[in-house]
């Protein structure tokens, strides 16, 4: 199967998209953009989801569900917010179909609406809506919702998982007494995404404050987790807005304050999406197929018996069994691949392609001598283990392998990471691909000149950068701190 994958060194976005295809993560669907997610790659967002979902409700958050339908009247309420998704939003003009006299299925003219609907590329307008009717007075604050959601967004050029017309996420969208707590609450959820896509992903990211040229629109500050593909670009994993009170303003949403008096609430927004498949497979993949962390694999370990005739098989698939029910009440998520129907070499290449941390394969000679076959698809070690300690060795193993893939993705930033004080070596850097740090003279005129010239955006300004007096790589003007420049996805 793996010679199914060309190369990353050959063409990266071949090899991405052959993983995607071959691993059975998706496909591009009838409708232009679109994408159909076959069941592996929404088991591995259910597994994102299921760990996301209790990290959000752990801090106090519930989840609930806004229409997908915006009238069009509610993005004229924030202008800055209706200028940045203008050119990417659906519109919904009639309601009805008919049969015309050839018997051909057309809009009915006569069934337009009378306003039009947006279909949601972002549902701050339609929560805002709803917030100035749950809301009266500070007891009813803070109000901490999220939904788990699909938005389209009119995309022109489209792949899978990092770009399509409509894709998954979640969003959520809080409401504050107080200017203070709505940043906290921006900031927590900023590192919560760190945490889970570090610990969980197993990519190492960099958190950081989007330009103004880059942020939101409608906030008052973007901050956002970045993260460095093998290809040297960079990918936005996720974003979490103070939104200050835009909203609460544009929808007249007002509380009563401790004194009586009415103010405007303070909002929050954040969210991440499907795109985290794509990071996940540009972050740990090989030429050989998908490798995925141990926290996110749909199976962790897979069995697979090798046999010559009925009885073998009766007696392997026996034997197997009761390792799987042992590993599984260790809380291990294990697949029995027990069919008659395909040799044990293509199912080796098949999970090998799809990324199964741990392999075990067992045949006649390892029954009698109470032996397994044991490979990592990571380093691809392989190994014969006995049976008797092979669920302490799982366990070490899976967990050995998810910091591992951190480290490894780690390290590999860490040299791809480059400071640069002059125009020359930042072209040559650049060009090569990884992270830039770079002193910027704050200016939105210089932001686009050097995207102009060398296509490379201000991924964000670190949170943990140290303040330090330079000159502007670009205009020699004074900055007191570098910034991270990259090409991006």
């Amino acid at each position: 199967m793996s010679q199914k994958i060309t190369s990353r060194s050959e063409n990266f976005s071949k090899w991405y998209n052959d993983i995607i295809i071959n691993a059975d993560l998706a496909e591009n669907s009838g409708v232009r953009g679109c994408m159909v997610i076959k069941p592996y790659g929404f088991a591995i967002w259910e597994e994102m989801k299921k760990v996301l979902d209790q990290m959000f409700k752990d801090t106090g958050h519930v989840n609930a569900y806004f229409p997908i339908f915006i009238p069009k009247s509610f993005f004229t309420k924030e202008a800055s917010h209706v200028d940045g998704f203008a050119k990417e939003c659906a519109v919904v003009t009639h309601y009805r179909l008919k049969n015309d006299e050839s018997g051909q299925i057309i809009v009915d003219a006569n069934a337009k609406l009378e306003e039009e609907l947006i279909v949601r590329p972002t549902s701050e307008t339609i929560i805002w809506d709803t917030y100035k009717k749950w809301i009266k007075s500070y007891r009813d604050l803070p109000l901490l919702i999220n939904q788990w959601a699909n938005v389209v967004r009119w995309e022109m050029r489209t792949r899978l998982f990092l770009r399509t017309s409509e894709f998954l996420w979640q969003e959520g969208h809080t409401a504050h007494e107080t200017e203070s707590e709505a940043i906290e609450e921006t900031k927590k959820i900023l590192f919560l995404y760190k945490d889970f896509i570090e610990h969980t992903l197993a990519i190492p990211i960099i958190e950081g404050l989007k330009t103004d040229r880059e942020k939101f629109a409608g906030a008052i500050d973007t901050y956002c987790v970045e993260a460095l593909m093998q290809d040297g670009k960079a990918l936005q994993a996720g974003t979490s807005h103070f939104l200050g009170q835009n909203f609460a303003k544009a929808f007249d949403v007002k509380f009563a304050n401790r004194t009586g008096s009415l103010e405007y609430v303070w909002a929050s927004s954040w969210g991440v999406s499907t795109r985290l498949i794509g990071a996940l497979v540009m972050t740990h993949s090989d030429d050989k197929g998908l490798v995925l962390p141990p926290k996110l694999a749909p199976y962790q370990v897979v069995l697979i018996p090798i046999y010559h005739n009925e009885n073998e098989r009766v007696q392997l698939m026996s034997k197997l069994t009761d390792i799987s029910k042992k590993l599984r009440a260790l809380g291990i998520r294990v697949k029995e691949d027990f069919r008659d129907t395909h040799k044990p070499g293509w199912k080796f290449s098949e999970y090998e392609l799809k990324g199964v941390p741990i392999r075990i394969a067992m045949g006649p000679r390892d029954l009698e001598n109470e032996t397994l076959e044991l490979v990592r698809r990571d380093t691809l070690e392989k190994k014969n283990v006995s049976i008797v300690d092979i669920e302490q060795m799982v366990v070490d193993i899976l967990k050995t392998m998810q910091n591992d893939l951190f480290f490894n993705a780690k390290s590999f930033q860490e040299k791809n990471t480059f400071m640069v004080d002059d125009i020359d070596e930042f072209k040559e850097k650049i060009n090569i691909g990884g992270f830039v740090l770079a002193h910027w003279d704050g200016s939105s005129e210089t932001e686009d000149k050097i995207k102009k010239i060398t296509k490379a955006t201000i991924r964000c300004i670190p949170l943990s950068s140290k303040k330090e007096e330079g000159k502007c790589v670009f205009t020699g003007k004074p900055s007191n701190q570098r910034v991270i420049f990259a090409k991006s996805y």
